[in-house]
């Protein structure tokens, strides 16, 4: 089974937001973003996910990959 990669931190920078603005933004913890920018999550919310790309300006793709294993 694969597994999937979240390209947030890639994102955050192209956007050049901090962690503490964009967690701000989304209206979720500091600490709950780090997990989601360091890989660290097993699951996340569709609406938390929609939240991300509205504060990053970009779509669900440009954060998110999958890799076969």
């Amino acid at each position: 089974m694969g597994k999937i990669i979240l390209h947030l931190d890639r994102m955050m920078v192209e956007r050049k937001m901090s962690l503490n603005e964009l967690s701000e933004k989304v209206g979720i913890s500091n600490v709950n973003m780090s997990k989601i920018k360091n890989n660290k999550v097993t699951a996340m919310r569709f609406s938390t996910l929609a939240a991300i790309c509205e504060a990053l300006d970009c779509e669900v793709g440009d954060i998110l990959q999958y890799v076969k294993e």
